[in-house]
C-alpha cells in the first residue's frame, strides 16, 4: 500500500508560539524581541495561521480521490514530518510518497524536507516538480478568469528569497516564471496585462529578489492602474504569506498608491479540485518511477 506524506512549512499554533516556531524556521538562532513581536502582532491580525488544518484537510481529499493513504507532516512545527510517517506505517503503508506543497521544487531550498524524511530510516520517493502540470496550470487559471475583470492588472507573485540563494540555483526562478507564463497564457492575459513580482522578502539586510510587490504596486499607481488582482503561483494554500502579506500588507500598500480596488484570487486550499490535481501529479510520478 502507497503511504504519501504530504509536507509544507508548518506554522506556529499561536501568538505564545511564535518565538519557539521562528527559532525552528532560522535554524535555531533566537530572533529579536521586535521580530518576534511584529509577527506576534500579524498572526493576532490573521487570527492565527489555518495552514495546518487546511493541509489536513487536504490530505484527506487526497486519500479520498486517489485511493492512497495520505497524512500531513510539517517542516518546522507539529504534526511532525516524522509524526506523519508513523501514522502511515501504522495504517499499513509499505511504499512512501513524499509530496512537499511547493509546485517548484528546488533540491537546495526544500533539501530538508528529503532529510527530514531520510531521518526516519524509511525508504522513501520524493516528488518534484509538478508546476507544469496541465491540471494545476488549468487550476490557477480558472481562478484568474473566475474574478479577474477587463479593468485588472494581475501580479503573479511568488515568494522572495535572498539574492545569494538564487545565485546559487538560478533554474528555480526560471520555474516561477515558467509557472507564471503559462497560467498567464491558460488565463488567456495579454502580456501588457500581467506582472511577476516576488512577495514576502525577509527581514534581513542583504539583497532579496526584485521587483518586490510592495515597489510595484506604486508603479501600477503611476501608470493608471486602479484595478490589480494578486495570483500567487507558487503559494497553493493560506497561511501568513497571503493572510497577512498580501491582504493587509498588500492592501494597505495600494491603499497608500492610490489604487481603487485590490483583490486577490482564493487560494487553492483543500478544495477537491486541488486534490484531484495532486492525486494525478502522484500517479504520474509514481508512473514514472516505475517505467524507469
Amino acid at each position: 500500500m502507497i503511504g504519501v506524506v504530504l509536507m509544507t512549512y508548518g506554522s506556529a499554533k499561536n501568538a505564545e508560539d511564535v518565538p519557539a516556531y521562528m527559532t525552528r524556521v532560522r535554524g535555531g538562532r533566537t530572533p529579536s524581541d521586535e521580530l518576534v513581536a511584529e509577527f506576534q502582532r500579524r498572526y493576532e491580525l490573521i487570527g492565527g495561521s489555518p495552514l495546518i488544518p487546511i493541509t489536513q484537510r487536504l490530505a484527506k481529499q487526497i486519500e479520498e480521490v486517489s485511493g492512497y493513504l495520505v497524512e500531513a507532516g510539517m517542516r518546522f512545527s507539529e504534526p511532525s514530518i516524522a509524526q506523519a510517517v508513523d501514522r502511515l506505517k501504522v495504517r499499513g503503508a509499505t511504499e512512501l510518497v513524499g509530496l512537499i506543497l511547493a509546485p517548484q521544487y528546488s533540491p537546495i531550498i526544500m533539501n530538508d524536507y528529503r532529510e527530514k524524511l531520510a531521518a526516519t530510516g524509511v525508504e522513501f520517493r520524493l516528488v518534484e516538480d509538478w508546476h507544469l502540470t496541465p491540471s494545476f496550470v488549468e487550476l490557477l487559471a480558472d481562478g484568474i478568469r473566475k474574478v479577474v475583470t477587463p479593468q485588472d492588472h494581475v501580479l503573479m507573485t511568488a515568494h522572495s528569497l535572498p539574492k545569494r540563494v538564487v545565485d546559487r540555483e538560478p533554474d528555480y526562478i526560471a520555474k516561477l516564471r515558467a509557472t507564471a507564463e503559462a497560467v498567464a497564457e491558460r488565463a488567456g492575459l495579454s502580456p501588457d496585462r500581467w506582472t511577476f513580482c516576488y512577495q514576502s522578502a525577509g527581514h534581513t539586510p542583504e539583497e532579496w529578489l526584485k521587483p518586490d510587490m510592495l515597489d510595484v504596486l506604486p508603479e501600477l499607481a503611476k501608470a493608471g492602474h486602479q484595478d490589480v488582482l494578486l495570483a500567487p503561483v507558487q503559494f497553493v494554500a493560506d497561511h501568513l504569506e497571503t493572510l497577512y502579506d498580501i491582504d493587509i500588507g498588500g492592501r494597505e500598500q495600494a491603499d497608500e498608491a492610490g489604487i481603487a480596488h485590490f483583490r486577490r484570487v482564493p487560494a487553492a486550499n483543500d478544495s477537491r479540485a486541488f486534490a484531484e490535481v495532486l492525486a494525478e501529479v502522484l500517479r504520474t510520478s509514481l508512473a514514472a518511477t516505475v517505467s524507469n
